[in-house]
């Protein structure tokens, strides 16, 4: 499983012009991409991850700003500060773009393997205490965010 994890100042998605998730203030935009050989360890092990990865300021404990200074620590995860998360299948992180002008999908997996694994990300997310809202599977979504800092890192497990 593989995840661009971005922090956000607030964030939404939309399908067919009707709102489905988000959150306003700090949390974290989360698009997840599964392939053929991915498991349920794996989806438990991201969300664990995801959700604790330290990419907050620990000023944020006490104060309003979430902000980094450039080169600063980044001393806190979503978790430490009950953070909310979207999170959005992306099927496109698994796309080959080495050859030609055109990504081919074939190392993403097909919705009858993708999507039970994603749901299991999100019960897991939600396990560990995290406000999670999701965009639709398999839907034309419409995603936007405030990206802070910008913080934007990739997760695999």
């Amino acid at each position: 499983m593989r995840a661009v994890v971005q922090r956000s100042r607030g964030a939404s998605v939309t399908v067919g012009g009707e709102h489905i998730g988000g959150f306003e203030g700090p949390g974290l935009v989360v698009l997840v991409g599964v392939t053929h050989n991915d498991t349920a360890d794996e989806a438990r092990r991201l969300a664990a991850k995801v959700f604790q990865m330290r990419l907050f300021d620990a000023d944020a404990l006490t104060g309003s700003d979430y902000c980094i200074p450039p080169g600063g620590p980044r001393d806190v995860s979503a978790s430490d500060l009950g953070l909310p998360l979207l999170v959005i299948s992306q099927f496109t992180l698994y796309g080959r773009t080495r050859k030609g002008r055109r990504p081919t999908w074939e190392d993403a997996a097909p919705r009858p393997t993708a999507e039970p694994l994603l749901e299991q990300l999100v019960e897991h997310l939600r396990g560990l205490g995290a406000q999670v809202t999701t965009g639709r599977f398999g839907a034309e979504m419409r995603v936007t965010l405030v990206n802070d800092g910008p913080v934007t890192v990739i997760v695999e497990v």
